[in-house]
């Protein structure tokens, strides 16, 4: 049976997406950080780890870009998750006895007006599932937790408040890591990074090779290298799969204006 390695707590989003992605019966591996993650399936104690890469309202998840760029994995899958967060306490809690909030820092921005409202201290935490489960074992009764109904549901916790966000279309999208990439399905993307070189010009023409063969770009963003000031690092998705061959053809011409080309892997587009 395949396992599947993913960051937080059982109840956690990452956890439903992978339940999302592979079915019910799959096993599942929490994991304290991201690295763990990434470290479990370069180390095969797990067939395949999924992280999240973005969120529809926080944006990127800059952690785990930096990961892939430093790790020798693939991405075979993309899963979107609808988030919807509720406000979660130990039984008997009541809202007005509510003075602290734990959760995720991006959990704790995405409800901003209604914890306002609340006029509550708020306590970040590394896992939203992680912080229902703080507060359960610490019998706090007069704290709540921001995390999913599926979390309330595992620790036999209560909900106080459903669907808080600020926003209600808030989705978060998940790469799904591997040692292989997955073949091509007619219904496929490809993420890549890459640096363009220091002359005038390379960032224009590399991404020229992309649109003069009619290649849609999807999403491209800067990260700092982290090794020389001012110099960035750019992930990139298109449609299409790595080893069609207009996209095979875009790939070799990008080496013409890029430092370095790291081709993530091509799998199917989430619906």
């Amino acid at each position: 049976m395949k396992t599947v390695a993913f960051q937080g707590e059982r109840g956690a989003y990452s956890e439903s997406a992978v339940y999302q992605f592979f079915g019910s019966t799959v096993q599942v591996k929490p994991c304290r950080d991201f690295k763990d993650v990434f470290e479990s399936v370069k180390k095969q104690e797990v067939q395949a780890g999924v992280v999240p890469v973005e969120n529809s309202i926080e944006g990127s998840v800059n952690q785990n870009y930096d990961l892939f760029f430093n790790y020798d994995l693939k991405v075979c899958g993309e899963v979107i998750v609808k988030v919807a967060h509720c406000l979660i306490a130990n039984p008997g809690t009541t809202l007005e006895s509510v003075k602290t909030v734990y959760s995720h820092p991006q959990a704790l921005a995405q409800c901003r007006s209604f914890l306002e409202g609340l006029r509550v201290e708020l306590i970040p935490a590394y896992d939203t599932a992680g912080s229902v489960k703080l507060i359960k074992e610490k019998n706090l009764t007069n704290a709540a937790a921001i995390a999913s109904e599926k979390a309330a549901e595992l620790y036999g916790m209560q909900i106080l408040a459903r669907d808080i966000a600020d926003n209600k279309g808030n989705y978060t999208r998940f790469f799904v890591l591997s040692k292989e990439d997955s073949p091509v399905t007619g219904k496929d993307e490809t993420s890549i990074i890459f640096s363009a070189k220091h002359e005038p010009g390379s960032l224009y023409h590399a991404l020229g090779e992309f649109a003069k063969r009619n290649i849609n770009l999807t999403r491209i963003e800067s990260r700092p290298t982290k090794k020389t000031l001012w110099e960035y690092n750019f992930y990139l998705d298109f449609e299409g799969h790595r080893t069609e061959p207009k996209c095979t053809e875009a790939l070799k011409a990008l080496e013409k204006y890029a430092i370095f080309v790291k081709v993530l892997g091509s799998y199917p587009r989430a619906k």
